[in-house]
């Protein structure tokens, strides 16, 4: 048999390595997270051959003392907690006090640094895990560190590695990541001696929106919508994308937490659903977001990389992101993308007091013309639905207001001038041309009035001949006995009969004929993860997507110009009405520099 033993310290480190430094990036990672903790307010990155050849880090923080620089570079030492106490209330981005333990013992390693108000600096170095004595050197304020020759002695890591201008790429993106989550520091990025990123620091949040331009793309700022939102000890705040600035990748999506980024399958979730209603399929939306909660909420201790948090309130932080994102999703009506970001970021939340045909009298339609273009085109999906939720649930719904105008200025979409090819609307406003999709922008009209017929409703039940009988997980099981009441309020019976199993009583009317099994254990996978569950409405939003299609005008109708300006003024008083329900946008601006563009005019 073998014979149990202690680990050396250098062997103990290099498995510990294996967990941290996966890359150069990791490197990069750990001594700029260490430098955020020291008080930098600047941070240089210079990089040689990707980062294989050299990766040093400089900082203007408050350094390190001579006598604790052998502690700096031993494992699990650390001045950033103490006790339980301090690891249950994490503020700093490191803590574990194995990084540079770790670094230093697959490099050549040294660290220099100068403790402020001090005459001299002092420098260690670590060759494979062997510390040499501190001496003096030169140095200003703040800590320097140089990682040399990475996994040189750890072949099999190195062969790992791949091209120079892949492990760049890497140690650049994590720098955006890292430069957005500290935007009053400046950061500095240089690659064989050229300099290749510098981000000021950010004094204002215009400034901040500035760095978020230049990660994200200059047009991000124009098609993003600023969150601001605080409750239940949560802090929402910063930027999220426009359905209309999706990306095919998932690869502009910043989510931290006190600062740190994480990727957190409860943030993807909520999220993805709030998303739910906007995005085409496929696409991935674009998002700066910051939360703020105690830190004695969030759990960071979860992995050595840190890249992963667990949170003590799962289903609140859950429904606060949603329901955040949700509202302000909510807002995209037509025609607020053709205002300045500054206004269109910042909607007010109080109404104003002139309804929307007083605002524009000259381009409302007559009631016929309405009828025409409203009642006449739904009148067979919405009696099917009144059949389900009964007669009482279709009162007329009033619509939104529109954000004010001076007296004699055109609407947001402006005044229908033609229509083309029965297909689209072509109208003119302050900017210049707009192209309506006529089906699209109806389409969602008419979902979001059916949608808003469903809230406050009695919905219908409707009891299965035989009770469905279901195996399931325990936990899923144990989802269904917790969360009974509310499935009941959205028509799904479900009761626990053993240890993994369930019975399936009732379903919702509207989704008679759907596949009862799968429905029911798609909810309980989605309340066993995450607390709660939006696939019932999901299901029955798709349903009335599906009637709100066939119950809108068709291409290849002709419209009067009252019952075109009549769907302009809907689109711009309905939520989410820049896309259709399956995503699609409903409308274009051509702004009149566009439009000379074409024709080389002032050329």
């Amino acid at each position: 048999m073998t014979v149990i033993r202690l680990l050396p310290p250098e062997l103990i480190n290099q498995i510990a390595a294996g967990e941290v430094i996966e890359r150069p990036s990791s490197v990069v990672k750990e001594l700029v997270e260490n430098s955020l903790d020291a008080g930098a307010t600047r941070i240089e990155v210079d990089i040689e051959a990707g980062g294989a050849r050299l990766i040093r880090v400089r900082d203007d923080g408050g350094g390190i003392h001579v006598d604790e620089l052998p502690l700096a570079v031993a494992s699990h030492a650390t001045s950033k907690i103490g006790s339980f106490d301090d690891l249950e209330h994490v503020a700093s981005m490191g803590f574990r006090g194995e990084a540079l333990a770790s670094v230093s013992s697959v490099s050549r390693f040294a660290l220099t640094s100068r403790v402020r108000d001090q005459d001299a600096a002092f420098r260690i170095e670590v060759d494979g895990g062997k510390l040499q004595a501190a001496r003096p050197a030169q140095h200003p304020s703040g800590t320097s560190v140089e990682v040399r020759d990475l996994f040189y002695n750890v072949p099999a890591r190195r062969k790992f590695m791949r091209a120079e201008r892949t492990e760049f790429a890497h140690v650049d993106d994590l720098l955006k990541s890292l430069a957005l989550a500290r935007g009053s520091v400046e950061f500095r990025l240089s690659h064989n001696g050229k300099p290749v990123r510098i981000w000021k620091a950010a004094r204002d949040q215009q400034a901040q929106l500035q760095r978020v331009a230049e990660v994200l793309g200059d047009e991000f700022p124009s098609q993003s919508l600023r969150i601001d939102h605080a409750a239940a000890g949560l802090h929402l705040s910063g930027w999220v994308g426009l359905p209309t600035a999706s990306r095919a990748q998932a690869d502009s999506q910043y989510f931290y937490v006190n600062g740190r980024l994480v990727r957190d399958r409860i943030v993807a979730h909520a999220v993805r659903q709030a998303y739910a209603d906007v995005l085409f399929h496929g696409r991935h939306a674009v998002f700066v977001l910051y939360l703020e909660l105690d830190p004695a909420g969030v759990d960071v201790n979860v992995h050595p990389a840190k890249h992963e948090v667990r949170f003590r309130e799962q289903r609140l932080v859950h429904d606060f992101l949603f329901r955040t994102l949700h509202e302000a999703l909510a807002q995209t009506r037509a025609g607020l993308g053709t205002l300045p970001v500054t206004e269109a970021v910042s909607m007010p939340a109080q109404a104003h007091p002139a309804p929307v045909a007083a605002a524009y009298p000259s381009a409302w339609p007559s009631a016929s013309s309405q009828s025409r273009l409203g009642l006449g085109t739904r009148e067979e999906p919405l009696a099917d639905y009144a059949a389900l939720l009964g007669p009482s649930s279709f009162a007329p719904v009033a619509a939104a207001p529109l954000p004010e105008s001076a007296e004699g200025e055109a609407p947001p979409l402006g005044f229908a001038i033609a229509q083309l090819k029965s297909i689209f609307v072509l109208a003119e406003n302050a900017h210049g041309l707009v192209l309506v999709d006529m089906h699209a922008a109806h389409e969602r009209i008419t979902y979001e009035k059916l949608k808003s017929g469903r809230v406050g409703s009695n919905l219908r039940s409707q009891m299965l001949l035989v009770p469905l009988s279901l195996a399931v997980s325990a936990r899923e099981a144990a989802a269904a006995e917790e969360h009974a009441e509310a499935l009941a309020d959205w028509g799904l019976e479900l009761s626990r009969s053993g240890p993994a199993t369930i019975v399936v009583r009732r379903i919702p009317a509207l989704l008679e004929g759907a596949d009862v099994a799968q429905l029911s254990r798609d909810v309980l996978s989605e309340l066993a993860q995450h607390g709660s569950s939006r696939r019932l409405q999901e299901l029955e939003n798709e349903l009335l997507s599906t009637m709100a299609c066939h119950g809108s005008v068709r291409a290849g109708r002709r419209l009067t110009l009252p019952e075109m300006n009549a769907l302009l003024r809907e689109m711009e008083a309905t939520e989410r009405s820049g896309q259709c329900n399956h995503g699609r946008p409903t409308w274009v601006q051509l702004s009149l520099p566009e439009l000379d563009r074409l024709f080389m005019r002032g050329r």
